[in-house]
């Protein structure tokens, strides 16, 4: 599941970083790093009934797939269409 099926993104790690000080622009001394841990991004993954070759599969795909159209959503249900007569 922490992978895009369609453009295969996934976890990215990188660091957070505690300050305290004011910055020296604003009139301060500066900021002075006071910890630094490890932390994960996640991707923002939606579980999407997709069409692929006539048949419905659901797939982890994230949103900029969705929206850039790199996906194909299944039609869940016919639209509205006016009864015949």
């Amino acid at each position: 599941m922490p992978w895009c099926e369609i453009c295969e993104k996934g976890p990215s790690v990188g660091f957070k970083v505690e300050q305290r000080g004011k910055a020296k622009y604003l009139g301060g001394n500066g900021r002075k790093t006071t910890g630094i841990t490890k932390r994960k991004w996640q991707p923002n993954l939606q579980r999407v009934r997709t069409d692929e070759n006539g048949e419905t599969v659901r797939r982890w795909v994230c949103v900029k797939c969705i929206r850039s159209g790199a996906v194909k959503k299944a039609v869940v249900r016919k639209l509205f269409t006016l009864p015949t007569t």
